[in-house]
């Protein structure tokens, strides 16, 4: 029971710090851009042709094209000083314009679940206050890590928005796990 407390006081911290970096401090924005003309790019990607929601690359080819000699070598000379976009698109209505509700909501429950695994694993070590604290870290700092600098290396994430990236969250699971140590810590 201890470890779903744990897990539950962690949820709650990470949610405000998640809030506090995004409404209050400019790490949850880092990295993110506003188009200028936005009624040109809705227009450009809905009639791009594209087959329904998806991430798209643009530049980009089909597997089976790349694994063609002649199609890849092609594909390189054409787009090589070509600028790029990674695209999450999705052709049906953004809800998250009328209400982020339910948004929060699902932020919440996996912050909980994120914390309610770190807590576990906390819990797991017979360390003191100040290693399951680092522990918290190393697992807000290996989740970046593991996700972020792949988008950065792969996708041309821009570099602040990845650095916003270890702000937002390896920060704030560093800072959650300060009452997730302090919960497991305590006498039974």
């Amino acid at each position: 029971m201890r470890i779903f407390i744990a897990g539950f006081i962690g949820a709650i911290v990470f949610f405000i710090w998640g809030a506090v970096a995004h409404m209050v401090l400019p790490f949850g924005e880092m990295g993110m851009k506003v188009a200028t003309n936005q009624e040109a790019t809705l227009g450009a990607l809905q009639s791009a042709g594209n087959s329904g929601a998806g991430v798209y690359m643009v530049p980009g080819m089909s597997a089976e094209a790349y694994r063609d000699d002649a199609q890849r070598e092609a594909f390189i000379a054409k787009y090589k000083d070509s600028p790029g976009a990674f695209i999450v698109y999705d052709p049906s209505p953004n809800p998250v314009v009328s209400s982020m509700a339910p948004n929060l909501l699902k932020q919440f429950i996996s912050g909980y679940f994120v914390c309610l695994l770190a807590a576990w694993i906390m819990a797991s070590s017979a360390a003191g206050f100040a290693t399951r604290v680092a522990m918290g870290g190393a697992m807000g700092l290996l989740a970046w890590f593991a996700t972020n600098i792949p988008y950065w290396n792969w996708y041309r994430f821009p570099m602040d928005f990845t650095v916003g990236a270890l702000l937002d969250y390896g920060l704030g699971l560093l800072i959650a796990s300060i009452p997730m140590a302090w919960w497991l810590g305590r006498s039974r």
